[in-house]
Order: C-alpha cells, then sequence, then structure tokens
C-alpha cells in the first residue's frame, strides 16, 4: 500500500468517525495517527466530552475487536490479564484470557485504579505480550490502548508514573464543544431516536496493519530528522523542565509525523507535520520545577515556547539513509 492510499482510506475513516464525534476533527486526526503510528492514546479530559464515544467509533470504523474495561480501586491484575481456573473436566487448570486479548483496548478512567494494576499494562503496552504464571502470551496484531483519565478530580486517584506516561505516545484533549457543534450533537440525537450509534467499517484489521506497514516508506530527510532531535533536546534545557524529554519522545514525534505526511497523501515529512504533532506527543513526558506550578505555567505551554524558539529547516535533499539503501 502506498501512502496516497493510506491518505485516502484514512479520510474516509475520520469522515466516519467525525459523523458521530460532532466537532473534534483535529483531535481526532491526532487520535488516529496514534494508532497509524502503531502507539498507545491517553485521552486526558473532563467527562462527557466524547472520550469513551471516540474509542468506540474508531473500533467500529476500523473493524476490530474491541473491549472496554472500566479500571475501579479494587480491580486486579489477574482482572486485566486473566488468570488460571480449574477445570473440573480435564482436572488441570487452564488460561482464561482477560480483556487486554483484543484489537482496540478503552482503558477506562484509568488513574482510578493502584499502581499494581496499572503495571499490569505495561508490558501489554511495550511488548504486545501477557506474562501470567510464568507463561507468555503474544497479543495478537494490531493492540492499542486507548485510555482516559480525568485531569482535575484527584480523589480515590492514582496518578500515572512517569514510565507509564512515557509508554502513551501522545496525549489528546477534546476541550468544550462550541454552541452550535453542542447543538449538532442534540440534532443529531433526536434525528437517529435512539442512543446508540451505528458506524460501518471503512476497513478491517488486515487492512489496517498494511497502513501502518506503509509508513516505513515515508522518508524523513535529514535536516527535519535533526529538527526532530532539536526539539526534544530543547525541552531537557529550558529552564522550567526538571526532566525533558527522553529519545523515546523523539522517537514519538518521528513515528507521529510519519503518520501525519501519510494521512495527507505524502511519502515524506515536512517541518510541519512535526510541529502539528509536538504538544501531544511531548507535554506529557516533561515534569516541570515545582517553583513554576505556583506561575500556573503547564507543560503543553513549554513545548510552544521551545517550537517558537527551535529554527525550523528548510530543505529538498534526499534523506541519508535512502540514499546508502540506494
Amino acid at each position: 500500500m502506498k501512502p496516497a492510499d493510506v491518505g485516502a482510506l484514512a479520510g474516509r475513516v475520520l469522515d466516519a468517525v467525525n459523523g458521530v464525534v460532532v466537532g473534534k476533527r483535529d483531535a481526532l486526526t491526532l487520535v488516529f495517527a496514534g494508532i497509524l503510528a502503531g502507539g498507545h492514546v491517553l485521552l486526558e479530559d473532563l467527562p462527557g466530552l466524547g472520550k469513551t464515544l471516540t474509542a468506540r467509533s474508531f473500533a467500529l470504523a476500523l473493524g476490530l475487536d474491541f473491549r472496554r474495561l472500566q479500571f475501579t480501586p479494587d480491580l486486579l491484575p489477574a482482572d486485566v490479564t486473566g488468570s488460571f481456573l480449574y477445570d473440573q473436566r480435564t482436572h488441570d487448570f487452564t488460561f482464561r484470557p482477560g480483556p487486554i486479548f483484543t484489537n482496540l483496548l478503552l482503558a477506562d478512567e484509568i488513574n482510578r485504579t493502584p499502581p499494581k494494576t496499572q503495571s499490569a499494562l505495561l508490558e501489554a503496552m511495550q511488548e504486545r505480550q501477557v506474562s501470567v504464571e510464568g507463561t507468555t502470551y503474544p497479543l495478537r496484531p494490531p493492540f492499542h490502548v486507548l485510555a482516559t483519565a480525568n485531569p482535575i478530580e484527584y480523589e480515590g486517584t492514582y496518578p500515572l508514573p512517569e514510565a507509564q506516561l512515557d509508554r502513551f505516545l501522545l496525549r489528546v484533549s477534546f476541550g468544550y464543544p462550541t454552541a452550535d457543534e453542542e447543538w449538532d450533537v442534540l440534532r443529531r440525537r433526536m434525528s437517529r431516536r435512539r442512543e446508540e450509534i451505528s458506524i460501518e467499517p471503512v476497513v478491517d484489521a488486515p487492512t489496517l496493519s498494511a497502513m501502518q506497514a506503509a509508513l516505513e516508506t515515508v522518508t524523513v530527510e535529514d535536516s527535519v530528522g535533526r529538527y526532530i532531535v532539536t526539539l526534544a533536546a530543547a525541552t531537557r534545557n529550558h529552564p522550567q523542565v526538571l526532566v525533558g524529554a527522553s529519545p523515546r519522545g523523539s522517537l514519538a514525534l518521528l513515528l507521529l509525523s510519519r503518520a501525519v505526511a501519510a494521512m495527507a497523501g505524502r511519502d515524506y515529512v515536512i517541518p510541519e507535520d512535526v510541529k502539528a504533532v509536538a504538544v501531544p506527543a511531548l507535554g506529557h513526558r516533561l515534569t516541570l520545577r515545582p517553583e513554576v506550578w505556583l506561575r500556573r505555567v503547564n507543560v503543553d505551554q513549554v513545548v510552544r515556547e521551545v517550537l517558537e524558539q527551535t529554527q525550523a529547516p528548510a530543505s529538498g535533499a534526499l534523506p541519508s539513509y535512502a540514499a546508502r539503501r540506494a
């Protein structure tokens, strides 16, 4: 599959999802870019703004197996991964897979469960496998986690540690709709005369895997690659940042910018692709200095400041790795 084909299919998928999740095309594009790049997405926003609806809509449009797991304080790791149960017919223990064995897992309110259960997701998110009682079970591709979190409610929650935040390729927020968009939500609800939504699949799991594989053909010129590295390094040297983005942040920028380029039908990355994903890709990877909190400076502002201070390249040269391969 060529990047131009990816762009055409991606547009149809976004049109289908945008028909249900009203007025959030830019945010939906970022979510789909994370899926195309093979990563996991953290949806951090207030209740009732369409996070769960977004996950379910993408699962329907992409033709993926979908599971929703509600994270609660009493949820155990075995409730996520599965466990061995005694079978009286065979007089032996058999493995019963948990909800993590799916294509698209919605980890709803992930910050409401203790760290022990949160950590049950780490191996699956990074290694695409689950280990239970010394036995490893692979997760069939595609596998993606869309997790939701409430950014302002702290009572009874367990903040995600930096190691787990770093496993998410990007963090996306929707924000409140405009008055016209909110009326459109109500109008569509009255028009369909039922609560449930219905979306016809645009692609299926093998087609999504082919779209993801096509991203490897999207080239990144050397100056654009160094621009990505410079942005990540600038977050580490920023005076308001205690811990900057790791090389995993640079890799996230690379993967997401490739996805954005392919969604636009291009087989090459331009600096604007990098800028479009810099805030969602790097913001959750930064730790600000304690004294900055009093001035209500947030991580997204820091990333935008880094973007303004870092000069973008202007080059049409071929990437060096492509030249060596040729």
